[in-house]
């Protein structure tokens, strides 16, 4: 799972199949990101068969088609977009490219999962909204620090079940490992890349709504900075922001590419969510200097506090309703309003942010 390298970190979980054997067919265009493994993963563990993979680095390709065998290399993204069998792309192609890809896919009649960022700027946003509208197609996005994370979605769950009463606070952190050598150029050019907090920032604006039940917020504040990277002019390697919601809950996180390298993991990623009634804390990757594994709930409420291990009993049901929507046209993994809020604050936020140091 690539667990040093966050770049190809790519979970796997236990088969749980939503649909018959070929009657979801899913392709894949733009292997520029590993994460599209971990979105593959994913989706053939719920049932999904794969029938082409495209990019133009053949490298990358051969490399996909040895993981997934059945995936047949195609000659051109246009093979991929109209094979009538086909009924949903996934890509992890350049984050400024993403959004054009998609309109192109839903235009072609065909539902789009897609790596985040989903899209880095105002105007794609508003470019996929209108292609959204006249396809009637589904626009994904693989928000990996919550959807791929047991313990996110035991926390989800917890809070559905009202174990912490009201939630009015999310803090998070979302620390990453440079490892700079495995870093690819676009990586370090901001207008490719999106920043730091249209990037990676996505994953804490998309929690927050989640676990706080939002549908909108404010960004109040946003700083960026690129502290110890000076090689590389237009990167950040430094982001945070508070946004308050509309339904009053706050939120502050933190997001960097600081992780050291003696910690056995990419990041050490963790959630804070405070209710009326009691408070979670997730470790995600790791229990630091007490056990290698993640997944970790520490819960505390009126009826007591808890430490519950949840690695590999939860499992990851967005893949299995997301391609039952696709199936059925129905919103049960996430709504579009959701998908494309949490991008548009992180572009938002990315936009307003004041420069501490570059």
């Amino acid at each position: 799972m690539g667990k040093n390298d966050g770049m190809n970190y790519a979970p796997q979980g236990r088969p749980k199949p939503v649909c018959q054997k070929g009657e979801f067919v899913m392709a894949v265009v733009g292997l520029h990101h590993g994460h599209i493994y971990g979105m593959t993963n994913g989706l053939l563990e719920a049932g999904a068969q794969i029938k082409w993979v495209y990019d133009d680095d053949k490298q990358k390709v051969a490399d996909f088609v040895r993981r997934y065998p059945e995936a047949r290399a195609a000659l051109s993204e246009s093979q991929v977009l109209e094979d009538p069998d086909v009924q949903l792309v996934a890509s992890a192609c350049i984050p400024c490219n993403r959004a054009e890809l998609g309109i192109r896919v839903m235009e072609h009649g065909k539902d789009y999962f897609v790596d985040k960022a989903p899209l880095t700027t105002l105007t794609q946003l508003e470019r996929v909204k209108q292609a959204i509208s006249r396809s009637s197609r589904k626009y994904h996005v693989y928000y990996s620090e919550r959807l791929h994370v047991e313990s996110a979605v035991f926390a989800g769950q917890l809070i559905q079940d009202n174990a912490i009463g009201r939630v009015v606070q999310v803090l998070g952190t979302g620390p990453h490992r440079m490892n700079a050598p495995s870093r690819p150029k676009w990586f370090f050019e901001r207008e490719r890349y999106g920043g730091i907090l249209c990037d990676i920032g996505s994953h804490q604006i998309e929690q927050f709504l989640y676990f706080s039940g939002a549908s909108d917020a404010e960004v109040i504040s946003s700083k960026i900075a690129n502290y110890n990277h000076k090689q590389y002019a237009n990167f950040e390697d430094f982001g945070d922001a508070t946004l308050v919601a509309d339904n009053g809950a706050t939120n502050y996180f933190r997001v960097d590419w600081f992780t050291p390298d003696g910690l056995g993991t990419w990041g050490d990623g963790r959630t804070f969510i405070l209710g009326t009634k009691g408070y979670i804390e997730l470790r995600k990757y790791i229990d630091i200097g007490r056990d290698p594994d993640g997944d970790h709930v520490y819960l505390a409420n009126d009826e007591g506090e808890y430490h519950i291990p949840v690695k590999g009993k939860v499992g990851y049901p967005y893949f299995g309703d997301l391609i039952l929507d696709c199936l059925h046209r129905t919103d049960r993994a996430m709504s579009q309003e959701h998908t494309l809020k949490a991008a548009e604050l992180s572009v938002q936020a990315q936009m307003q942010a004041i420069v501490v140091e570059n």
